[in-house]
């Protein structure tokens, strides 16, 4: 009789079920196995998983079910980033509270995110809004600000006019705001910020230690830290052109070797010179009033259009008393950045050089290619920066940039003016302090009380948590805090008189930079997590992998290193600076889109709803409801504006879970994206099947056979099959290159196929009985990370004891996984001409004598002996011919 199909609807929900009975999946942290915490970023409970997050926790879970198997105490946990604005705008629009609309969508996601057969502690769950959670968020805060790691300060900030919050300069994305898009203003406010500045070198020579992190992740923290050496030069402002009380002008440059090139200098519509100056000046003032609402982000004014004012100020060239340039109010110069000035060096810069060209500013050359011609080098429309060799430069001439800086350097830091040098060495960094205030209602409440007396008051700590209040209303723009009747009125810890709460609430980001040490210990009332170190030993973190999307390079995984250094500094944390060991950027998710009609009316239409065929090589798309013919447009990142997603649900209660899996850890490399397909998730299924087929048919003459390795005679094939194969998929696991260790089982299925047929239709070998139990033993094991409810049901079906998920690893015989023969490279008079696969052992003569007759070898002999034969054995085959 035939083997019925795999059910998955029935096997996953039996299996799931006895893993739970069993609390398979719950860390003890007392467990004296050594630890092992594997974690997938963490999801906002938006309400629906989607495809993305099928892979990303599909190969989270390959890991921690593999080091279980290994011997290890994993922790394995999974949460909620539950604050956010999506909450509010639901609130606003579906008259619901955030809090019902959060925990719905969690309640939701998390039913979803079970049918995975997900190896997760739930009892360690988390949601962010949680007071429980943030009530030691809360304590951190101002366990940071009495430590000086938190700042209140007024500054130039990044408004959202859609959103209506401000933004960290992290979150400005191409001048729009990184979850509205709308265009960001600038405004002047008083806001809280992390002081992660005084940690940028800390954090800049970390990442020389992260060498389990991609290297395009530490390259773009590097990048934005943007750590820079220069030069702090003070120029003098000639005195009869100076606003009254200023003398000089700094300006802080990386390229001092540049500096006889300069035609002007440029400040920022906020400086304090440019404020002096247009305080009699109307014209000027109107000017900076208009850069004032022009001005969004650095991104932006990179391609604006150059504009600037002459102030009528000149200063002082430093290396010449009688050489003066005049100083503009420029919009593309920002006072967030260096001191707010520069000096214009037209033709090293383009963007000075575009300045100068349009209010007619002399480009004078100082560095030119070597080999040219300083006569006739000249800089017109592109400004030149390479590296060459300094021109027109006086006393730098003919010296290389490198060695002009140092002579600038040294020279101006021997010239005084007053008591300081002219100029001094400085180390910069462009990142600068995270600003964390939010005009939102739906975040954590910032635990200050002001007072008109006392000022900003700490929340005593034993008022924590500061709570949210559930009576408010989204019927108006803004924040729901600012006008509710109640909550934000309360006396002063200080003084006893009327005070009033802080209305803002703290960027998300906050919440998800700490969330992972939480789970060390979430039960911890009296601390937000467990010591890196007790009593010597170790405790949970770092996180030992990692595993999200890159998108999160500079906001959440720069932010967590940070948090965790604050954390050590102020005793939550000891002996551990970084947060996360290893880091694995897994690719996106990706369809094929379609649309229905032509121009601005078409439409996007949904892969479900879509039929393709294919002829003679040819494949069309037709909307399965009409039969109207569709346009099949290009592979885009799954979304729901391309309407290109597929539904987890659809595929999981269509397929089950395993096929998702597979088809996820076996399409491409895990770093790359994966195109979904529905050939590729059937033929995933068709696999899914095959191994039930193979395992089920055979299971009934392998049931109470001794499992045994095979080391000669007809068996040992196998054997040696599947002790590879066992070698291969741990160490693509361990490498995580996933679909390398689903190619190994791919190849193992077809060895043992044809023979476990054989098996069923009656061919009984003792031998090969044995080593055929070992083989669909080690198979049910070596799937299990990767498809756990089928390997189950394997195991069950060959009379395994116990679950597959609580089996050791096997471990491969090191005599069954050396290949029998090798091959060489042959050379033909030094140059490689093609390869040469013979038996391991062949001796030297063997080896000859088989290279000798390669086609290859014949014809460039043209029948003539060869003069000499070099073989290194079993590295490589000369022919001297």
């Amino acid at each position: 009789m035939a083997t019925e199909r795999y059910n998955p609807r029935a096997s996953e929900a039996k299996w799931q079920k006895a893993w739970d009975e069993a609390r398979l999946f719950e860390t003890r942290n007392d467990d004296p196995r050594p630890k092992h915490y594997v974690l997938e970023m963490f999801p906002y409970p938006s309400g629906r998983i989607h495809m993305g997050h099928v892979r990303n926790y599909a190969m989270g879970d390959v890991v921690a079910r593999y080091r279980r198997a290994m011997g290890s105490n994993v922790l394995h946990p999974m949460g909620w980033d539950a604050f956010g604005l999506p909450a509010e705008n639901a609130a606003r629009d579906n008259k619901v509270n955030p809090r019902e609309w959060t925990y719905a969508n969690i309640a939701a996601m998390k039913a979803q995110l079970k049918t995975m057969g997900l190896s997760l502690d739930w009892a360690r769950e988390i949601a962010t809004c949680d007071p429980s959670y943030y009530k030691h968020q809360q304590k951190m805060f101002l366990d940071f600000w009495r430590a000086g790691l938190v700042e209140r300060k007024s500054a130039k900030v990044n408004w959202d006019p859609v959103d209506m919050t401000v933004l960290a300069n992290e979150q400005v994305i191409d001048g729009r705001g990184w979850r509205s898009g709308a265009e960001v203003e600038q405004r002047d406010l008083t806001q809280w910020f992390f002081k992660i500045t005084s940690m940028a070198q800390e954090l800049l020579d970390g990442l020389d230690t992260l060498d389990r992190w991609p290297e395009k992740v530490r390259l773009m923290q590097r990048n934005w830290i943007g750590r820079s050496e220069g030069l702090l030069i003070r120029w003098a402002i000639q005195p009869e052109t100076a606003p009254s009380g200023e003398t000089g002008l700094e300006v802080y440059t990386t390229r001092p070797d540049t500096i006889f090139g300069a035609s002007f200098m440029a400040v920022a519509a906020d400086h304090p010179l440019a404020k002096k100056a247009a305080e009699k000046n109307p014209k000027l003032a109107a000017f900076i009033e208009e850069i004032r609402h022009a001005g969004t982000s650095v991104a932006a004014l990179e391609t604006a259009e150059k504009k600037g004012f002459d102030t009528g100020i000149r200063v002082v060239h430093p290396f010449d008393p009688s050489w003066t340039l005049p100083v503009y109010v420029a919009n593309f110069v920002l006072m967030e950045y260096g001191t707010g000035a520069i000096f214009g060096c037209p033709s090293g810069d383009q963007r000075d050089l575009d300045f100068a060209n349009k209010y007619g500013l002399p480009v004078i050359p100082v560095v030119m290619p070597e080999g040219g011609d300083a006569a006739t080098f000249r800089v017109t429309e592109d400004a030149y920066v390479d590296d060459g060799v300094m021109i027109n430069s006086r006393f730098l001439d003919g010296m290389r940039p490198k060695q002009a800086f140092e002579e600038v350097a040294t020279r101006l830091s021997g010239i005084s003016s007053g008591n300081r040098p002219v100029a001094e060495r400085k180390v910069q960094f462009r990142l600068r302090d995270w600003l964390i205030s939010r005009q939102r209602y739906w975040g954590c409440p910032i635990p200050v009380i002001h007072c008109d007396d006392c000022g900003a008051v700490p929340v005593a700590d034993s008022a924590l948590p500061v709570e949210l209040p559930t009576d408010v209303t989204f019927d108006k723009p803004g924040n729901p805090l600012d006008r509710h009747p109640t909550w934000k009125h309360v006396s002063c810890p200080k003084c006893g008189k009327a005070a009033v709460r802080d209305t803002d609430t703290m960027d998300t980001f906050v919440d998800s930079s700490w969330y992972f040490a939480r789970f060390t210990d979430p039960w911890n009332e009296s601390a937000p997590t467990t010591l890196a170190y007790v009593d010597g030993k170790q405790g949970w973190l770092p996180v030992n992998q990692y595993i999200g999307g890159i998108e999160h390079a500079i906001l959440h995984l720069l932010y967590s290193r940070f948090f965790v250094r604050a954390m050590k500094a102020t005793g939550h944390v000891n002996a551990v600076e970084e947060p996360f060991e290893g880091l694995f950027t897994q690719g996106m998710v990706v369809h094929e889109t379609y649309r229905l009609g032509s121009g601005p009316s078409a439409q996007w239409i949904e892969p479900a709803k879509v039929r393709i065929d294919e002829v003679d090589g040819k494949r069309s798309a037709t909307l399965i409801s009409s039969g109207e013919k569709l346009t099949i447009g290009s592979i885009e990142k799954m979304s729901k504006s391309r309407k290109n997603v597929v539904d987890p649900d659809d595929i999981i209660s269509g397929y089950g879970a395993d096929t998702a899996r597979w088809f996820m850890l076996s399409d491409s490399p895990p770093d790359r994206d994966v195109i979904w397909t529905e050939a590729g998730v059937e033929g995933a299924h068709r696999f899914v099947q095959r191994v039930w087929r193979m395992v089920s048919d055979a299971a009934p003459f392998l049931k109470g056979v001794e499992a045994r390795p095979a080391h000669e005679g007809p068996a040992a094939e196998i054997s040696r099959s599947v002790h590879r194969t066992l070698k291969a998929v741990g160490e693509s696991i361990e490498r995580l290159a996933f679909n390398t260790g689903v190619a190994a089982i791919y190849k193992l299925a077809n060895v043992l196929q044809p023979v476990l047929a054989e098996l069923a239709a009656g061919k009984d070998d003792a031998a090969i009985r044995a080593a055929l139990r070992e083989a669909v033993e080690t198979l049910a094991v070596i799937i299990a990370p990767m498809m756990p409810h089928l390997a189950e049901e394997c195991w069950a079906a060959i009379g395994g004891e116990g679950l597959v998920a609580e089996r050791a690893w096997p471990l491969f015989d090191p005599a069954l996984v050396v290949d029998e023969e090798i091959t060489l490279p042959v050379q033909i008079n030094g140059k490689k001409r093609g390869d040469l696969t013979i038996a391991r052992d062949a001796d030297q003569g063997a080896v000859e004598r088989a290279a000798l007759d390669l086609d290859f070898v014949k014809k460039a002999l043209e029948g003539r002996p060869p003069r000499k034969v070099i073989v290194v054995p079993q590295r490589i085959v000369n022919v001297v011919a």
